[in-house]
């Protein structure tokens, strides 16, 4: 059997086209038993202990009904747990789906809901979630046979009509191309700075242990000790949102100075718009060769790259579409728009392949095009520019907030008659959530503190508005529609004046 799973990585440590994700936990263990695999708070787990934990967690999850192609949600914190549980899902030849936990009971409620997973591993018992207690050692440790499931993970969104959605990923739990990190090689030292249940820390860290990297989980982010991180462990591939880039950039040089982060090959950034001041503070920092920006989405329908000695060439864009992925704007109509003008950003693939499936949604598309629902524009030499990130979104430390979600839940409170979530610039998360919420002139009793109150426990902490401003005016026309950019504008215009 060791053959077998030897078989599934070259010399250098990188997985064969086709290799079960899985079995690749067991090839990188027989070709490096000893590696650390991932570390957290200075203890390191070692390749073999991972695989041997991870076989008899799936054996474990076998006993509990998990089968091939059934979904199991995780609502985990990062740790070692959560590594050994999404491997032995993907050895079961099962589809892991990552969720916060910090959700609120409703909010978890209504994606099991939609999922139907055979197990949910967490701590909210109420809604029927497993905690993945220590196994028996007596439970067997030996490799399984290898298995894939048709989608290789399912990610969740809040969904821009305010309720849940999942994303299931088009591709099975094999590796190929989508597994790549962007220049992230074999055998890679990362230091994980995010939570593993966004999408992107999820698709880069999991495949890089698949990889026979060795992953360093930061904890809470602070800027410090990400640097101190780097430094220590000499990581040799790194990735960032924005708002982390933003808070190491506002770092006293003092402090700067102090670490050597040199080691790093290359950055990875994406989740939300970067800031040019931000750019080109890494693009010094680092040097323009090993600053890359992504953009895309969770669906996996088209996506762009730019390096920063590009961007220095063409600074705001985020880069050109790839060989075999097409590009293009259209306005409201539906017709396409010459270079230059703003609109909505659509992708394709030149080729016809097998595409993402939402449940709880349905995917924004004119024939063959499908959009993120993102607005932008593209040059004279096909440079794509990002206008706005979707016309309602709210991105927050490079997370999605949506406020069709945060207002139907302000909208339950006995006396609100409507209201209005927006983003606010902020120098630290890129945007903060605001809400304006509407009550009548005899209505005394809610403010700011009744409100929070309120959503404690019905809405993740995250997504509850840093401010909120109390009015008597109509928020709504009378067809019910918001004119958020206009309630922006509005803001501030008043802050401007003051």
């Amino acid at each position: 059997m060791s053959l077998d799973f030897d078989r599934l990585i070259g010399p250098t440590g990188q997985p064969v086209d086709g290799a079960p994700m899985g079995a690749l936990l067991t090839a990188q263990a027989n070709a490096r038993p000893d590696s650390p695999a991932v570390t957290v708070g200075g203890t390191s787990l070692r390749y073999a202990a991972l695989d041997r934990a991870a076989n008899r967690r799936a054996r474990w999850l076998a006993a509990r009904g998990v089968k091939p192609d059934d979904l199991v949600l995780l609502a985990l914190p990062n740790g070692f747990i959560y590594y050994e549980c999404v491997f032995a899902v993907w050895k079961l030849g099962a589809t892991p789906g990552h969720v916060s936990h910090l959700l609120a009971v409703p909010e978890i409620a209504a994606i099991i809901e939609l999922g139907h997973p055979a197990l949910v591993l967490g701590e909210m018992a109420e809604v029927g979630m497993v905690w993945p207690e220590a196994v028996d050692e007596a439970v067997s440790d030996a490799p399984l046979p290898p298995l894939a499931a048709r989608a290789g993970k399912i990610s969740t969104s809040g969904g821009s009509t305010g309720r849940p959605k999942l994303i299931v990923d088009p591709n099975p739990a094999i590796w190929g191309p989508d597994k790549e990190g962007r220049h992230r090689l074999p055998w890679s030292t990362i230091v994980n700075p995010a939570p593993l249940y966004h999408s992107a820390p999820f698709g880069l860290m999991l495949p890089a242990v698949a990889q026979g990297s060795h992953i360093i989980e930061a904890g809470r982010f602070d800027p410090e000790t990400y640097l101190s991180l780097v430094t220590r462990y000499r990581a040799d591939w790194a990735y960032l949102v924005p708002t982390m880039m933003a808070r190491i950039a506002h770092l006293p040089s003092e402090i700067l100075t102090k670490y050597d982060v040199s080691c790093v090959g290359s950055l990875i950034h994406m989740a939300a718009p970067c800031p040019a001041w931000v750019k080109r503070f890494w693009i010094e920092f680092l040097g323009p060769e090993k600053i890359w920006e992504v953009y895309g989405g969770t669906e996996r329908f088209g996506a762009t790259m730019i390096g920063g000695v590009e961007w220095l060439a063409h600074p705001g864009s985020v880069g050109k579409a790839p060989p075999g992925i097409q590009i293009t704007i259209f306005d409201e109509e539906g017709r396409k728009l010459a270079p230059g003008s703003v609109g909505e950003i659509f992708f394709r693939y030149e080729t016809p392949r097998p595409g993402f499936d939402y449940i709880g949604a349905t995917a924004r598309r004119i024939e063959d095009w499908t959009s993120f629902g993102d607005l932008g524009w593209l040059d004279e030499e096909e440079y794509l520019f990002i206008a706005d990130r979707r016309t309602d979104m709210v991105v927050s430390g490079g997370v999605n907030f949506y406020p069709a979600e945060i207002e139907a839940m302000i909208d339950a409170f006995p006396g609100v008659i409507s209201s209005v979530v927006i983003g606010l610039p902020d120098a630290d998360l890129g945007q903060i959530l605001y809400a304006i919420v509407q009550v009548s002139e005899s209505e005394t009793a809610i403010d700011e503190t009744v409100l929070k109150a309120f959503l404690h426990g019905r809405l993740a902490k995250p997504k509850h508005p840093r401010c909120f401003d109390i009015v008597n005016e109509a928020v709504r026309d009378e067809a019910g529609k918001i004119r958020r950019s206009a309630w922006r504008e509005r803001w501030l215009a008043k802050t401007a004046q003051t």
